[in-house]
């Protein structure tokens, strides 16, 4: 049964310019989305990758990257929203491409969804009371 997961992908600098998302899917028969990336040549890299299929060719797949050097985690881990901080104005909801950041109408409060969540910190840069915090 196929299954989608979010993982966050840091290359380091001797494997930055190696073609090894690509064995994802020629390995392992994999798909996979690209949601963000920053890899340049000879310097250390990070991929937002959205995978679908088999749980058990994943996790074959990502033991292969974890065997070439890459750190893996999930994307979740990235991007976290702190409650302390949020003041529920909003501020975050109308730029979030995803949804992954609403507004409950009923009580007016923010919530964050994980899940939808693809770590393009645009709630980190909009957040005026640095609620919303990147891991990465």
């Amino acid at each position: 049964m196929n299954q989608t997961r979010k993982v966050v992908l840091r290359f380091p600098h001797e494997s930055a310019d190696q073609p090894l998302v690509c064995e994802l899917a020629l390995r392992f028969g994999l798909v996979f989305n690209i949601l963000r990336a920053s890899i340049s040549p000879h310097r250390e890299g990070l991929m937002v990758l959205e995978l679908v299929g088999d749980t058990e060719k994943q996790e074959k797949g990502l033991a292969f990257l974890r065997d070439k050097g890459l750190d893996i985690e999930p994307l979740s881990q990235d991007i976290r929203k702190i409650e302390r901080r949020c003041y529920h104005c909003g501020a975050c909801v109308g730029v979030c491409p995803t949804g992954a950041l609403y507004l409950d109408q009923k009580n007016y409060q923010v919530y964050f969804d994980e899940n939808r969540c693809i770590a393009c910190e645009f709630c980190v840069q909009s957040c005026p009371t640095h609620a919303m915090e990147a891991l990465i």
